[in-house]
């Protein structure tokens, strides 16, 4: 029995120490899916694994008092859409703290850190769209939070890209905010400061891969095979410490020398282009946690215990592919809430698959495929072009899980994929009569054709439909 003990006090201190060395660790929550998972089950999926920390796009209800007494620490955001009502109206800003923070904060209620107003809100592609309105937003949210009584504990940030600041000459110590943005950085920088907030980045190694062909492929991960700048005596392996230091010296240069800072998004995607796949995600995330666990720090802050939030949590079917048809496969759990290869988020290389999601129901266990006798494929070319359309194919691209179909193959693909996001009616397998349904797996070999789940929308419309059904039943027998 003493030896039973032993073991059972051992099991406890590893578990205590993997889940301080996952302390910092928290993930992004996107719900840009077609069916997506209820907030419950979400919820349950972060606390099984561990995830103290979740990182939200907006405040919807539903979501946020989903988190309620789970103690998991809590991010919400405010979309770019907004900003500018909140910019020129401090009533505006005080009616949302009302209704997105407040009605949270209660004994046992939401664990709410921080307000992200924006979300990358100066990316170029936005042609300054946002420049003007992101810091007034700020500091009206903020005045509202503080005249709530939230301001001690809540504080106003902004998700930023790195691409707010650059290097000419790649090397760190010659970072320095953009040109164009620097006075709002500059106003931005010292309000945090003046607020004790940290500065919010976002860092995708796996986009220097993707968008520069010369990129050598080492540099994008942790593991000391990659070679970048020798800098003021100090040596990058990788890009992602290269980066984060970048914005060090970019800080320095605005007077701000010891600013926490947090990433608040890097991760690598899983399919959609030759780059995002499981072994290079998995070798990625390997050099990450084991970084994280290490307390290494970059050169530039060598004792630097990192906070970062995993991008993402679960695949979302409707995200734009404008930059890239990965932007679907992000997740480090499917769809579904199936974890897609083994990991370990102490960074002691104790691999193992994560739980998965529980509760998740799914569709009937039937498949839209084109008919066997159909023989002039040509014709049905428009056929599949709405269907992908309207749906995700973005697994059938060069370089993804599922690129080595046949065209009939690829066509089948995208039926199934429109069927499936279209709650698998009857309707939605016709394609002007070359499809059918079937009930044998249509997937080949590692390409997956998946069944798509039971989400919230669609378990309240059956819900309804069956109160319906209920309330006729009884008005028929005259109750």
């Amino acid at each position: 029995m003493a030896g039973v003990a032993i073991v059972a006090a051992a099991m406890a201190v590893a578990a205590v120490f993997s889940a301080v060395a996952g302390a910092g660790i928290g993930a992004n929550w996107g719900t840009m899916a077609s069916h997506p998972l209820r907030p419950n089950i979400v919820v349950k999926l972060l606390k099984d694994n561990g995830i103290k920390k979740v990182k939200l796009f907006d405040s919807d209800s539903w979501t946020v008092s989903s988190l309620s007494g789970s103690k998991i620490e809590t991010i919400i955001g405010i979309p770019n859409d907004q900003l500018k009502k909140f910019a020129e109206s401090y009533d505006d800003a005080k009616d949302w703290v009302k209704e997105n923070v407040t009605t949270h904060m209660f004994e046992g209620g939401v664990d709410i850190r921080y307000v992200s107003v924006g979300n990358e809100a100066f990316l170029t592609a936005y042609n300054g769209s946002f420049v003007n309105v992101t810091f007034p937003a700020m500091v009206n949210i903020q005045k509202a939070l503080d005249a709530a009584g939230h301001g001690q504990k809540i504080k106003v940030i902004t998700a930023l890209n790195a691409d707010v600041y650059e290097s000419n000459s790649n090397q760190p110590s010659d970072g320095q905010f953009r040109p164009d943005i620097l006075n709002v950085m500059k106003d931005i920088v010292r309000f945090l400061d003046r607020n004790k907030a940290p500065f919010m980045v976002n860092i995708y190694p796996f986009l220097s891969l993707y968008q520069n062909p010369n990129f050598p492929l080492d540099y994008a991960f942790f593991n000391g095979g990659g070679r970048g700048p020798d800098d003021k005596g100090k040596t990058y392996t990788n890009v992602f410490d290269a980066n984060y230091d970048t914005l060090i010296w970019s800080l320095r240069k605005v007077g701000i020398s010891d600013m926490k800072i947090i990433v608040g998004e890097v991760g690598w995607p899983t399919d959609a282009n030759k780059f995002a796949n499981v072994k290079l995600a998995k070798r990625f995330y390997d050099g990450l946690f084991k970084k994280l666990a290490s307390d290494e720090g970059t050169p530039m802050r060598p004792k630097e215990k990192f906070e970062v939030y995993l991008f993402g949590l679960l695949d979302e079917d409707m995200k734009s592919v404008l930059p890239g048809f990965f932007e679907r496969h992000w997740g480090i759990f499917r769809y579904d809430g199936k974890p897609k290869f083994p990991m370990d988020l102490s960074g002691k290389g104790n691999d193992k698959m994560l739980v998965e999601a529980k509760g998740v129901q799914y569709l009937e266990r039937k498949w839209c495929i084109l008919k066997e006798n159909v023989k002039e494929l040509n014709e049905v070319a428009s056929q599949v072009d709405y269907a992908c359309g309207h749906s995700d194919c973005t697994s059938l691209v060069y370089g993804s899980s599922c690129n080595n179909l046949d065209r009939r193959g690829n066509m089948s693909y995208a039926f199934n994929m429109y069927f499936q996001m279209q709650d698998q009616s009857v309707e939605a397998c016709v394609f002007g009569g070359s499809a059918q349904i079937v009930t044998k797996n249509a997937s080949v070999g590692s390409c997956l054709f998946p069944i798509q789940i039971v989400s919230a929308g669609e378990r309240l419309k059956t819900m309804a439909a069956a109160m319906a059904g209920l309330v006729l039943s009884l008005f028929a027998l005259g109750l």
